[in-house]
């Protein structure tokens, strides 16, 4: 099964979408990341390292807010052991959209590129449609 590690610089932001995720879409794992150690906006990498050592899904997609989100969650990846860094994928799509997106083909059983393609084509549908 694939499992979603949410990484941002709010912790509520993080929380948030994991809760709206799994209300949504139902059984799948989301692990928010949010803020720095001392609970204000930043990012945490021992948060990151954490949340994907102790996740259970066989593969993880991380989705990244902005900025130093991103650069922090590919410095902890790449300082993993090859047996959970070859888990682990890093998706660019946006944070609250991919997220639902991959977490919804997820709770399918859909396998890990269905699930980041779900999320990277979360970027080009509109939200607002022509009358």
């Amino acid at each position: 099964m694939v499992g979603l590690v949410l990484v941002s610089h709010s912790e509520k932001v993080a929380r948030g979408t994991a809760e709206m995720v799994v209300q949504m879409a139902g059984e799948v794992e989301a692990i928010p990341v949010g803020g720095d150690p001392e609970g204000g906006l930043g990012t945490n990498p021992d948060g990151i390292r954490a949340a994907l050592q102790s996740a259970r899904s066989e593969e993880l997609l991380v989705f990244m807010d902005i900025g130093s989100a991103i650069l922090a969650a590919e410095s902890v990846v790449e300082g993993l052991p090859e047996s959970l860094r070859s888990r682990v994928r890093l998706v660019d799509a946006p944070f609250v959209e991919g997220a639902f997106a991959a977490g919804v083909l997820a709770s399918t059983g859909a396998g890990v590129e269905e699930c980041v393609a779900a999320a990277v084509e979360a970027r080009t549908e509109p939200k607002l449609h022509d009358a």
